[in-house]
């Protein structure tokens, strides 16, 4: 055979290997292909919008912790200015109570005081109707007299 028709029948060959892949081998390779493709663009995709989610979930998150925070601290500011009132509140019916204790110790004071006045009053007069009356009963001397006051000095 000559390299001529070598050459055809390779030339034949060739395209009926190329129209037979063309036909029944290329099509599903180029699916496949295409397949692989998309699936890889919508596994992309999915992973962005994953990715923009979880940034939106953190900064919520974020959101969140911040508002907790301040509410915390919100309610420590006023649970510690309910205490500082409640301390001051009883502070002072503390201090008027110790008013009225003292008040009240002046009181019973003044009272045993003028008790112990007048029992003294008392004491007094009747040492004094004791006096005269001894010295009624003596006779009228002045040097007795002396006497008798100087005893009452002593008893006083």
């Amino acid at each position: 055979m000559s390299i001529t028709s070598t050459l055809i029948i390779q030339l034949i060959v060739f395209l009926l290997l190329v129209w037979t892949t063309m036909k029944w081998i290329w099509p599903p390779v180029a699916k496949a292909l295409d397949d692989r493709a998309a699936k890889i663009r919508e596994g992309l995709s999915a992973a962005d919008k994953a990715k923009a989610e979880l940034t939106a979930a953190n900064l919520r998150v974020e959101q969140e912790l911040s508002s907790a925070r301040n509410d915390a601290a919100q309610r420590l500011a006023d649970a510690e200015r309910l205490a500082h009132s409640m301390i001051e509140e009883a502070k002072g019916k503390a201090s008027e109570e110790g008013a009225k204790i003292v008040a009240a110790a002046h009181a019973e004071a003044e009272q045993e005081a003028t008790k112990a006045r007048e029992t003294l009053r008392e004491q007094v007069a009747l040492l004094a109707v004791k006096g005269a009356e001894q010295i009624l009963r003596r006779e009228v001397d002045a040097k007795a007299h002396a006497a008798l006051l100087e005893q009452l000095k002593a008893e006083l």
